[in-house]
Order: structure tokens, then C-alpha cells, then sequence
């Protein structure tokens, strides 16, 4: 069987179990963003997998420097957002624990700078487009500028999300940018405009988890689990159609399969085996580090216990 028709025959298995299992389906709002490294979560709803596993999921784009608002609000009871995000929002009495991890960055977030500045270095007194603080970007900048010298007061930050990051320095404004794919493409595709001059391949720091509130995981353990278990399942079925998952995921970011292929090469999304791994020390050890920064820069006034903000149960 050609794998296009195994994918098929797979959805359809899927959407079939969705419709018998939808009268029972826990309701549950996940705040994302484009981000590449988001997609299987599209594809688990677009191809009926969480209706499969009994869940009856709302994907809300909402920028990441809102997203604890909207958890707050009860507007959602989950997100995915960036490991040292969790921090901030917990340090700032936003109450939520990582459940599983999504992705790494390999290259896919970065700096980009015009052609005549030669390492970062040369950015002080210069003009950086970055999201607020309290977002990845921001913070891949506070880091990237700390392992060179200098610190986010040594530059003009102007806020900007990453799409209109990009948008903005292609255009000509600013003297740098942080952004991430698909939108650092726009600048890898425009050589004239500037030039990356630092990703996450030399600085990794970006991963990505999403956590819930913990009454959402007191009340809901079983959809916690089957959340967890819907992304490893989105996981299987790239691997068994990549270029029909891509497609998919693609369309919603307004991208070709092609075009989201070229931006997924610089992620690896974390399997089971993945997770068990990461939450076993890395994420302690990066989460620790990262609130450490987060003090320096006045991003949290005191330092959560990271404990209380990872929940490894799910993985399992």
C-alpha cells in the first residue's frame, strides 16, 4: 500500500472513531502561536485525532506575550510556549505545569542583522526588533547578548512579534530582528536585506512544552494524558505521510507542504522516548538557568520552585 493511501486509511479510521466518541469529548482551549514547531497540534485536530482520544480541542492563536491572560481569564486552560515562559508565568502568579514536550529548536529562532554588522557584539547602541518582555524572543536576546558582553540595556529594543519582526527588517527598519520560521525564511530568502547571524544551533535555548492549569489536570487527568498522547500519535502520522502532514500543517500557516517542509528542517519535534528523557533533568537544570537570567533582567522578581511547574505523569 502506497504510504499516501496509509495516511488516508488512517484519517479516515480516525474521523470515523471522532464522530461515535464526540458526544463524550472534554472540551479544552490551547493557546499557540504559528510557530512551526506547534503544527502537529493542527494536525491532531485536523486529522480527528483528538476527537479519537475523547477530546474536543480549540486551537487559539493568541501572541505569546498574552497568552498567560488568557489563561488567566479561563479564555483557555492549556498552551505551548517556550520552557522558560512556564518561569515567568508561575514567578508571576499565573499557576500552570508543563505536561510534555513538543519541540527543540535547530536553528529555527534567531538573529538576524544587517550586512555590515559583524557579530553581535556590534549591537550596542543599536536597534533591535523583538516580542515584549517575558516572550521567547526577548529572552533568546537577553541571552545571546549576555554570552557576548552585554545585556538588553545595552540595546534599543522596539516590540515587535516575529512575523512583523521580519516583515520590518526586510523592509529596511531596524538594525536587527528576532524572529522565528516561518518568517526568519523571509530574511534567509532576502540576502540583500541582512544576514542570521546567530540561531539556536549556537545558542539552544528554544524548546518548547505545553502545560495546563493545575485545576484543568486536577479535574481532566484522563484528557491531561490523552493530550500528551494525541501529539505522539500526530508524530506517527508524519512519519507515515510526511508530505500529506506537511501539506496539512502547511495550510495553516498559509504555507505549501514544500514551504513548510524547508521550515521544519530546523526543528525536531520529541517523541515518548524524547520526553522521558527531557523530563528526567534537562528541563530542570535549562528551567533553573533560564530564571536565573529572568532575575537578572527584571523579567521575575523572585525565582519559582521549579518543581511545582512540571508534571512528567502524562508521558508515560
Amino acid at each position: 500500500m502506497k504510504r499516501t493511501s496509509v495516511f488516508g486509511l488512517a484519517a479516515a479510521i480516525l474521523i470515523g472513531a471522532a464522530g461515535a466518541a464526540s458526544a463524550a469529548n472534554t472540551k479544552v482551549a490551547i493557546g499557540i502561536s504559528g510557530w512551526t514547531g506547534f503544527a502537529p497540534l493542527t494536525l491532531a485536530k485536523e486529522a480527528g485525532i483528538f476527537e479519537k482520544n475523547g477530546l474536543d480541542v480549540t486551537l487559539k492563536k493568541i501572541p505569546q506575550a498574552s497568552r498567560h491572560l488568557a489563561i488567566a481569564s479561563g479564555d483557555i486552560q492549556c498552551a505551548a510556549t517556550t520552557v522558560e515562559t512556564w518561569v515567568v508565568w508561575n514567578a508571576n502568579g499565573i499557576a500552570t505545569k508543563q505536561i510534555f514536550q513538543m519541540d527543540k529548536s535547530y536553528g529555527a529562532d534567531g538573529m538576524v542583522v544587517r550586512n555590515d554588522i559583524q557579530s553581535i557584539k556590534d549591537l550596542k547602541g543599536k536597534t533591535v526588533a523583538a516580542s515584549a518582555p517575558g516572550t521567547s524572543p526577548y529572552f533568546v536576546l537577553a541571552w545571546m547578548l549576555k554570552k557576548n558582553g552585554l545585556s538588553v540595556k545595552d540595546v534599543q529594543v522596539v516590540n515587535l512579534e516575529p512575523g512583523p519582526a521580519a516583515q520590518a527588517f526586510v523592509a529596511g527598519q531596524n538594525d536587527a530582528a528576532m524572529s522565528y520560521e516561518p518568517y526568519l525564511s523571509t530574511v534567509r530568502d532576502k540576502p540583500e536585506a541582512g544576514k542570521i547571524i546567530a540561531t539556536t544551533l549556537d545558542y539552544p535555548v528554544v524548546m518548547d512544552t505545553v502545560g495546563c492549569t493545575p485545576k484543568f489536570l486536577e479535574e481532566n487527568p484522563k484528557a491531561a494524558k490523552a493530550l500528551a498522547d494525541s501529539y505522539f500519535e500526530a508524530l506517527d502520522m508524519i512519519k507515515a505521510d510526511e508530505k500529506k502532514a506537511f501539506e496539512i500543517m502547511g495550510a495553516d500557516v498559509k504555507q505549501t507542504g514544500e514551504q513548510f517542509a524547508k521550515s521544519a528542517q530546523y526543528l525536531r519535534w520529541q517523541d515518548r522516548e524524547a520526553n522521558k528523557a527531557f523530563f528526567s533533568g534537562e528541563l530542570q537544570k535549562f528551567s533553573e538557568e533560564a530564571a536565573d537570567l529572568l532575575l537578572e533582567v527584571g523579567i521575575i522578581k523572585a525565582k519559582p520552585d521549579i518543581s511545582t511547574i512540571i508534571d512528567p505523569s502524562f508521558i508515560n
